[in-house]
């Protein structure tokens, strides 16, 4: 019988193998996942990835391109918004075509430099998105709370800064990854991603910094504006003239919805880290690969929500969605009649177009 000392060390070591022996387990039993799973899981699962990449680019890229040609929209609040657009097309443009690549060729191929690129880019863009959006809900609860000192604080300059120091932090969060060793391909999920099994304290540490902290930052936030909102709907508040215009009240409620949507996307995931992380040894064994993968799918998934968002919530971004889809169908329309005045015959060419009219 050990005791004392000796039976904590006793104790901690046989966690630890039981972890390792569990990640050994999960890595080779999954190597050849994507042969033992059914085309048609695969297919749901390359059909949700295409679906959020496209609808991820034209989405984000219409969020952008509508804060620059608006001026409406071009205000200290929606540089924030740009810059969470950016986070979500960071990994529409790179880790996704990989992922996409491994599920079509059951498993990575690709080689461990491209994993790591893949790997860091997926943390740029998750950490980068929450870190934004915490970003905006600090933003909104200044702009509505703090109105009198919004004007000094949020100066375009002032802004831009706090934009910068939001992606340095960013990077920051995600370099100790590098020498944790955390970034490696999971097959469950064909992708080159932070594995949750390699160090419990590590994987603590990232939920409560990555995720909990920010989660209660904005709430907090929300939570304050909230009440405001209620107080001045029951006129106690009046006398100091609180900036709540229909317009703010409604720009607030779009980014308290993205706010939320991103919370119940990106939650299942993170509790599922903290509780292997807390007990791997009972816990890591009994999580159904299907709720991974699911939780997996779900985070993705969350990156092609926010434009859909601001159109539907927000009258300024879907009008000017409006106006840059009307001008790009215009332009395509003047390119295919260029295209048929090229190659088709002058006398042809008019009767066709007087047929089309």
């Amino acid at each position: 019988i050990l005791c004392g000392p000796v039976a904590r060390v006793s104790k901690r070591t046989t966690e630890l193998s039981i972890l390792i022996s569990h990640s050994v387990h999960v890595e080779s039993s999954t190597e050849d996942l994507g042969s033992a799973r059914p085309a048609w899981v695969i297919g749901i699962l390359a059909s949700v990835l295409i679906f959020t990449t496209v609808v991820d680019v034209l989405g984000n890229l219409l969020v952008i391109i509508s804060v620059f040609r608006n001026r409406k929209l071009r205000n200290s609040g929606n540089v924030f918004v740009v810059s969470l657009a950016f986070a979500d097309l960071v990994v529409a443009f790179y880790p996704y075509p990989l992922v996409l690549y491994a599920l079509f060729h059951d498993g990575w191929a690709l080689g461990n430099t491209q994993c790591m690129v893949s790997g860091f880019l997926m943390g740029l863009s998750v950490i980068g998105s929450i870190f934004n959006i915490t970003g905006i809900a600090v933003n909104r609860y200044c702009y509505i709370c703090h109105s009198f000192s919004y004007s000094r604080l949020y100066s375009y300059r002032n802004t831009l800064l706090f934009v910068a120091l939001i992606w340095v932090l960013t990077v920051i969060a995600i370099v100790p990854n590098f020498f944790v060793g955390s970034l490696r391909y999971d097959p469950r999920v064909y992708s080159c991603t932070f594995a949750q099994n390699v160090s419990s304290s590590y994987t603590v540490a990232v939920v409560v910094v990555h995720f909990l902290v920010p989660i209660a930052v904005v709430t907090f936030c929300y939570l304050r504006i909230w009440v405001l909102v209620i107080q001045v709907r029951r006129k106690v508040k009046t006398e100091e003239n609180p900036r709540l215009r229909p317009s703010d009240l409604r720009n607030f409620i779009t980014m308290f919805v993205v706010f939320v949507l991103f919370a119940i996307c990106w939650a299942p995931l993170n509790l599922i880290g903290l509780a292997v992380a807390i007990d791997p040894t009972r816990v890591a064994p009994r999580i159904p690969e299907w709720l991974f993968v699911v939780s997996y799918f779900m985070a993705y998934f969350n990156s092609c929500l926010n434009a859909v968002i601001y159109g539907l919530l927000n009258r300024n971004f879907r009008n000017e969605y409006k106006r840059i889809l009307f001008i790009l169908y215009e332009f395509h329309c003047y390119m295919f009649f260029f295209c048929l005045k090229l190659y088709l015959p002058g006398k042809c060419f008019d009767n066709f177009t007087v047929v089309l009219k």
